[in-house]
């Protein structure tokens, strides 16, 4: 199928995304920088393209030019996009929801009464996730041991990751901060002290695949629940992306993507932008499920043979009825 081209000037988009990036970014230097690099591309003629799928291009590889921040992008959308900040990236994130039974598009029970839930493309937004991921988990909190497969997932709501620990803790935990630059302010993410539905608890092993695809959101839930000890993570190094961003519409086709903050996780003190996630087990994405599979029945079989054996009862002790 031939994509239509859309026509851009790019002198008001630049001018638009440059300001979003002063006003907004994170970091306030770097920000600076990148204002005077798109400047200067602008003068330079290096953005006279007319079909606005070419801008976004070129823009996007000057902003992740500095740094690395794979959050901060000029985005492009084939269809017009609203004007309503972040009306762009949630009109997406609705079609997605719609289609992947809520973001929990697999549940299994695997041998040896492991549970496989598979959470993707997504997770979306508390407000409309919460019901759909209360059922599955609440599906899987019998099992002895449980896979939590993210090697599809590439984002979403901090909410919901919240949501998804606290089926998989005992109380409620400091998960992570997020510092936000509008407002100079620190705040802190728990796991909530109750969840609808059946707990799996903080005590039965859980596994977690990642693939280089994960990203976002579904690397803080990775990231939260390795820096807590309580998950073992199976797979490839993550996409790297620790940055909260917001969406603001500059053409009908185009979305400026600013990140408006940075993680900051209480064990390590720092996060996992730029560096990815990097398993405890690693081994190819695609090989991840059974590698983990193996591991938690090889766990769940030497759980059984610590346990101590019952007491035998005294003969002597016993009477006749």
């Amino acid at each position: 199928m031939t994509t239509t081209a859309q026509h851009v000037t790019a002198a008001p988009v630049i001018e638009a995304t440059t300001q979003l990036l002063l006003d907004r970014y994170v970091f306030p230097e770097t920000a600076e920088q990148l204002a005077a690099l798109l400047g200067r591309r602008l003068a330079e003629g290096v953005y006279d393209v007319e079909d606005a799928a070419d801008l976004a291009r070129l823009v996007t590889a000057d902003l992740q030019s500095l740094n690395g921040d794979l959050h901060l992008r000029l985005k492009h959308h084939a269809e017009p996009v609203p004007p309503e900040q972040g009306a762009a990236t949630l009109a997406r994130v609705r079609e997605g929801f719609d289609s992947s039974l809520g973001g929990a598009p697999r549940v299994e029970l695997l041998d040896g009464r492991v549970a496989l839930l598979e959470l993707a493309p997504m997770l979306f937004p508390l407000s409309w996730s919460a019901e759909p991921l209360g059922a599955a988990l609440t599906l899987v909190a019998p099992a002895d041991a449980l896979i939590l497969d993210l090697r599809a997932n590439t984002g979403g709501d901090p909410d919901t990751v919240a949501f998804v620990c606290g089926h998989l803790l005992d109380g409620r935990t400091h998960l992570n901060s997020m510092y936000w630059r509008d407002g100079d302010r620190l705040e802190q993410s728990w796991s909530p002290a109750h969840v609808p539905g059946a707990r799996f608890g903080g005590s039965k092993p859980v596994y977690v695949l990642t693939s280089a695809r994960t990203f976002s959101a579904a690397e803080e839930l990775t990231y939260d629940l390795q820096q807590l000890g309580r998950a073992v993570v199976v797979g490839e190094t993550t996409g790297g992306g620790a940055h909260p961003r917001d969406g603001w519409t500059v053409h009908p086709h185009l979305e400026a993507t600013i990140p408006v903050g940075r993680a900051v996780n209480p064990v390590s003190g720092t996060n996992w932008e730029g560096t990815g996630v990097r398993p405890d087990v690693p081994c190819a994405a695609e090989d991840a499920l059974d590698r983990a599979h193996a591991l938690a029945r090889a766990r769940l079989a030497a759980d059984t043979a610590d346990e101590p054996c019952p007491a035998t009862a005294n003969p002597a002790q016993q009477r006749p009825s």
